[in-house]
């Protein structure tokens, strides 16, 4: 299983959103990087769910349910969604600025590629993750 982090502008899709809808497909992703990643992910693998702009934290862990396939929302080239459903909140969101200064964290991609949208996550910054919002 692999870990991953997916950032959504809450204002535009929330945790609590994904939560009453109980599954969504992961669509909009228009990077490349961000959409190779997406294309990696498989079914069962964990997703932290991160609030960006305007709450910046981690605020739950996701489980993808359904890999990669042609994102509906596309009009031109090609770009792939996933299915995301939701597995529990954390207990404590972890603030970005809590990312950026724990040695484990600070090297997540969140931080070096803050515009990427999907990214992969060490074992060690999922589990320090899992272990900072007391999962």
């Amino acid at each position: 299983m692999k870990h991953w982090l997916a950032k959504s502008e809450p204002e535009a899709y929330s945790w609590a959103q994904l939560v009453k809808d109980g599954k969504t497909a992961w669509t909009g992703v228009r990077n490349f990087q961000a959409r190779n990643n997406l294309r990696a992910m498989k079914t069962g693998d964990h997703v932290f769910f991160y609030h960006s702009v305007s709450d910046k934290q981690v605020v739950g862990l996701a489980h993808v349910v359904k890999e990669f396939y042609p994102d509906p929302t596309a009009t031109e080239g090609d770009w792939s969604c996933v299915d995301l459903a939701p597995v529990k909140p954390l207990k404590a969101p972890v603030t970005l600025e809590t990312i950026k200064n724990d040695a484990v964290l600070q090297h997540m991609p969140l931080v070096k590629q803050s515009r990427l949208s999907v990214t992969p996550l060490t074992p060690a910054q999922a589990e320090r993750l899992m272990k900072l919002g007391m999962i």
